[in-house]
């Protein structure tokens, strides 16, 4: 299998989006969707599957991870949510990766559902979900008073 993670990293379409993305958060006070927030979510991500057996291969995880916030930019730029500017970048760079039909499908629909919390989600959606918020690290951050996340959802204690 080739390397679908780094072609990931190396697509034009990722790597624009990401700076695009840095750029326009560069006086941002928040939380921000940068590199390190991507593979804070995917190595989260990897260890929830492990100690729940799911048995999701890492590129899947990895992947999902990568391209979740992808666009982020879109929503700044357009008022497009950035789950729905996410999903339609990320099916062109998977599509570019090497990914095929039903990986595809599964990582969209982890990116589209990854705003929500419900019991419907399969599994990837569900880590998604889980590890973008367990990767804030909110008791920490200086900008927890102003932040518009409601209180029950900040992460004041180390969940493990």
């Amino acid at each position: 299998m080739n390397d679908k993670i780094n072609l990931i990293i190396e697509n034009h379409s990722f790597q624009y989006n990401l700076r695009k993305i840095e750029s326009l958060e560069k006086q941002r006070r928040f939380c921000l969707h940068d590199m390190q927030h991507l593979l804070d979510v995917a190595r989260i991500m990897y260890i929830i599957s492990l100690e729940n057996n799911f048995n999701i291969p890492k590129y899947m995880i990895y992947a999902a991870a990568l391209l979740h916030d992808i666009g982020r930019g879109e929503e700044y730029e357009n008022m497009i949510p950035h789950n729905i500017a996410s999903v339609r970048i990320a099916k062109d760079i998977l599509e570019q990766c090497e990914y095929d039909m039903q990986e595809i499908d599964d990582i969209l629909d982890a990116i589209g559902d990854h705003r929500n919390n419900n019991e419907k989600l399969n599994n990837l959606s569900y880590i998604l979900y889980s590890s973008d918020k367990l990767s804030r690290n909110c008791a920490k951050c200086s900008a927890i008073y102003d932040c518009k996340w409601p209180v029950e959802k900040k992460n004041m204690k180390i969940t493990y």
